[in-house]
């Protein structure tokens, strides 16, 4: 199987060749998959890159729950269309229930206890005219929130309020508001959820068919080790699951996609012309699959990582170094925006072009004057970015 044709199908299936423009930021989600933002600018860049959608409207449609960031998949936040709430709520509610155990296990915590500190952060959040940050919750619970001392601080448990806080969330009881309704940073408030999302999805086994169900239709051609990344489920679980779904293999490779595209996979073709995307380093594209290498031409995969240590190269990494410029599926440079200069900083594996420059210029755009800037994860910053951007301006075209 030709990787360019992979790559270029990965690409058309994630909406980075134009086919998205215009879809709202929930449907973008629905067809694409569920976004990553871990406080930094993933999911703005990538709503703008599919379907130029502004900051305005992907924060109005935060605010009136058409989409929102929830734990989900192996425990961690994913920005979800409302249709899929439930869902990713279900399957995410392995993580909190599992930190419970190891706080029963390690740090003297009971069932009880936590559940008796539920009772009072739902009263305190229902009486409240506001969303109320943990330091407040902390402060008006009083004793109910106990200090787990030295031991908790050793297992980043240092009170019992997280605890509770991550029960309340997977039953869809409360949920986290940004404090200012963007999604690039990670200081929240939290609310009562009324009515709850959670409901009548209560089966584990259903969900998670349906979690592999939907997996399959971002990603697909994609192999169980993919999908196990993806959702954290065991060798076992995700084979049996994947046998449920009757996957169609594809010829000489260990990647699975479902049966009802694969005659669309197998008609398509790469197309003729470049087709640019400005995303960060944890866009689906990359982070579906997490195996980087799938995404490098052969000449990429070992190229120099810029400002890396002697001998590593792009191949080698489990993530890119910095944000990516995608043609096609590939990807095809690396940048970063300096917010001195308040321009990007890139470096393109190639000839550019004038699309390519156009692209870069309204990203660019997008980022100085709607985002401020375009942060990996919630404590990148400028200081912190200084010697990537360094580094991108000095490595060699």
């Amino acid at each position: 199987m030709a990787t360019d044709k992979l790559r270029a199908w990965w690409a058309h299936r994630q909406g980075l060749d134009g086919t998205r423009r215009g879809s709202s930021a929930a449907a973008v989600l629905e067809r694409t998959g569920w976004m990553r933002s871990v406080g930094g600018s993933a999911p703005y860049l990538g709503l703008f890159a599919r379907a130029g959608l502004d900051r305005e409207t992907v924060d109005a449609d935060v605010a009136r729950l058409a989409i929102h960031e929830l734990p989900s998949a192996r425990g961690c936040a994913y920005v979800l269309p409302s249709v899929d709430f439930e869902l990713g709520l279900t399957v995410g509610a392995a993580a909190p229930a599992g930190e419970l155990a190891a706080a029963e296990k390690y740090l003297g915590v009971t069932q009880a206890e936590i559940e008796q500190l539920c009772v009072t952060i739902a009263d305190l959040l229902d009486g409240a005219g506001e969303p109320l940050a943990p330091a407040a919750i902390k402060d008006a619970a009083g004793p109910v929130v106990r200090n787990l001392g030295e031991a908790g601080r050793k297992r980043s448990t240092t009170t019992t309020l997280p605890l509770a806080l991550g029960l309340l969330q997977a039953r869809g009881d409360i949920r986290r508001v940004p404090v200012d309704g963007r999604l690039d940073q990670q200081r929240y408030g939290y609310v009562r959820w009324a009515p709850s999302p959670r409901g009548g999805l209560s089966d584990m086994d259903t969900a998670r068919k349906e979690l592999a169900r939907r997996y399959f239709s971002w990603a697909a051609p994609a192999s169980l080790k993919h999908f196990r990344w993806f959702s954290g489920f065991t060798a076992t679980s995700a084979k049996k699951i994947a046998e449920q779904l009757e996957l169609v293999p594809l010829d000489g490779t260990d990647l699975l996609l479902p049966e009802e595209i694969a005659d669309e996979f197998a008609a398509f073709t790469v197309p003729a012309e470049p087709s640019y995307a400005l995303l960060a380093g944890i866009d689906g594209v990359h982070l579906l699959h997490r195996d980087l290498p799938r995404l490098l031409a052969d000449a990429d995969v070992e190229r120099p990582v810029p400002g890396g240590r002697a001998g590593e190269t792009l191949g080698g990494q489990a993530d890119p170094p910095s944000h990516v410029i995608v043609d096609r599926g590939r990807i095809a440079g690396l940048w970063e925006f300096d917010t001195e200069t308040r321009k990007i900083v890139h470096k393109f594996f190639g000839e550019e072009d004038t699309a390519l420059r156009e692209t870069i210029a309204r990203t660019e755009e997008f980022v100085r004057d709607q985002l401020g800037d375009a942060r990996s994860f919630s404590l990148d910053s400028p200081k912190s970015r200084a010697s990537r951007v360094a580094d991108l301006r000095l490595s060699p075209r």
